[in-house]
C-alpha cells in the first residue's frame, strides 16, 4: 500500500523529509513521538541496499517528518533535488516497509 510519493527538494535533505500532506497515513497512525521503521531501499535500477535501514520519524509542528535513516537513505543512494521518493507499506524481507527511489 503506498503510503506517499513525493518529489525531493534542497528542504528535504536539510531539515528531513516532510511526508506530503496528501500521504496516507493510517499505516502510521498509532503512534506519539518517534516511531522506527525499517525499511528495505529499493534504487531506479532495482538495486537493494544489502539490509533494512531504520527510519526513525517524529512529528515536528504536526507534520510527520523522517529525519535519522533517512540521511543516511539519502547520502548512500545519493538522492538529489528533483529525485522522486515512493514510501509503501508492505511485508517485504522482515522489512514492513519499503522505499523506491526515482532518479
Amino acid at each position: 500500500m503506498e503510503i506517499f510519493t513525493k518529489k525531493l527538494t534542497p528542504i528535504d535533505f536539510d531539515r528531513g523529509l516532510v511526508l506530503p500532506p496528501r500521504s496516507n497515513l493510517e499505516p502510521l497512525q498509532h503512534f506519539q513521538g518517534t516511531i522506527e521503521l525499517s525499511t528495505i531501499v529499493e534504487s531506479a535500477a532495482g538495486a537493494r541496499l544489502l539490509d533494512p535501514v531504520i527510519i526513525h520519524c517524529s512529528t515536528i509542528r504536526g507534520s510527520l517528518v523522517f529525519k535519522r535513516g533517512w540521511y543516511d537513505i539519502a547520502r548512500y543512494v545519493g538522492l538529489k533535488s528533483g529525485d522522486t521518493v515512493t514510501f509503501y507499506q508492505e511485508d517485504n524481507g522482515g522489512a514492513r516497509f519499503k522505499l523506491t527511489v526515482k532518479n
